[in-house]
């Protein structure tokens, strides 16, 4: 795996995305590297708590929209066929990997931590609010960030949002877009601990030690429990309305202005004729 690394210490696993050129953005092999870590992490019964995280102060700031832009590979995946009106299909190749481990992280009989440290942003938040800890540095930023590029929101955030935060604060991050420093995140219950930015990784993997010590097999029925409480039986229908919207929205004028905005380094002029 060339993006992903994979460590397992004292019974705790612990997921890298270290991409920190691309600011540790996900295209296709980065993602079908994720999900592949993923599912060892939460199906090895050895591993009994799980870190994800990102190298070098980012987290993660969702799909690669260089990788987008260019059109994807198209020999990367045979099943599917870039679209030539626009940049759906490619988003699939990506997104389809990301809401696979997605599934299995909530799926998994153990605890996910995300281990937040700099920027999550659009997938990137999303990865982060599927876990069942997030603790987060001082230097901790999350953004809903997909309105910025005229897209929909995907990789679970428009599930995770209103049962974490509420209705109407979800509203608020989907439209107005704030970018929430570590302390606000965690005062609306995004974040479950802040940390200090020095020794932050010691710190969460002590939380997950803690964890890879506790009566593991009744934490994760437990977690199966709360889950079904939470209504999580609809997780995997959702993640497929969120493919399929993202992916239309994706083809048309929005995104196609989102993204040479983007890359122009411009506000998008969405609602200019």
């Amino acid at each position: 795996m060339t993006n992903i690394r994979v460590e397992v210490r004292e019974s705790v696993g612990i997921l890298t995305i270290d991409r920190r050129e691309r600011f540790n953005s996900l295209d296709v092999e980065t993602a079908r590297d994720l999900r592949r870590a993923g599912l060892q992490l939460a199906r090895d019964e050895n591993v009994r708590a799980a870190i994800l995280r990102g190298e070098g102060g980012v987290f993660c700031s969702g799909a690669d929209l260089k990788y987008i832009r260019a059109g994807g590979d198209a020999d990367d995946l045979a099943y599917l066929k870039p679209s030539e009106d626009g940049f759906g299909e490619v988003f699939k190749q990506i997104l389809e990997y990301i809401h696979s481990t997605i599934s299995e992280i909530r799926r998994a009989a153990k605890p996910f931590i995300a281990s937040v440290d700099g920027v999550a942003a659009a997938g990137g938040f999303g990865l982060a609010m599927s876990c069942d800890l997030v603790i987060a540095s001082e230097r901790a930023t999350f953004e809903w960030a997909y309105s910025k590029t005229g897209l929909t929101g995907a990789e679970s955030s428009t599930f995770f949002l209103p049962r974490l935060v509420g209705f109407r604060r979800a509203m608020d991050l989907l439209f107005l877009n704030p970018r929430l420093d570590a302390k606000r995140a965690y005062e609306l219950g995004l974040v479950s601990a802040v940390q200090p930015v020095d020794g932050f990784d010691d710190a969460v993997f002590d939380v997950a030690k803690r964890l890879a010590n506790g009566p593991t097999e009744a934490l994760g029925i437990a977690k199966a429990l709360m889950n079904e409480a939470a209504g999580m039986d609809r997780l995997d229908y959702h993640l497929d309305r969120e493919l399929d919207n993202l992916a239309r929205i994706a083809d048309g004028a929005n995104f196609a202005e989102g993204i040479a905005a983007f890359f122009e380094k411009r506000p998008a002029g969405f609602g200019v004729k």
